[in-house]
């Protein structure tokens, strides 16, 4: 019986790991995922999801996300955030991490 146990679990972290690792399909999904999620999956994953939600987000507050070193500052800000509430959405610590910054990013 232990070993049931034991084996379900594993099973279960492995099925957890494996839907981790892909990106939502649709906003109503990625708009929650937490940083903690975000974090176990790909590289790649993790960041077609950010720079998704980033523009969503962007759209919404009427600017555009720079290429430079604004880009930059705004990917350290949302690191920031995601490493002081790792349970937070995404998608909240990428908006106001916008919000914040918003009087220096061009307008739409």
């Amino acid at each position: 019986m232990k070993s049931f146990i034991l084996g379900g679990a594993a099973v279960l972290a492995i099925a957890t790991n494996a839907q981790a690792q892909t990106a939502p399909l649709n906003f109503e999904q990625a708009a929650y995922v937490t940083c903690r999620e975000a974090h176990a999956m790909t590289r790649e994953a993790r960041t077609a999801l950010a720079v998704s939600l980033a523009n969503h987000a962007a759209r919404y507050r009427g600017v555009v996300l720079p290429d430079d070193v604004r880009g930059g500052e705004l990917a350290l800000l949302v690191r920031g955030g995601c490493t002081l509430a790792p349970d937070a959405y995404l998608f909240t610590v990428i908006d106001r991490a916008i919000l914040a910054e918003k009087d220096k990013l061009p307008k739409r």
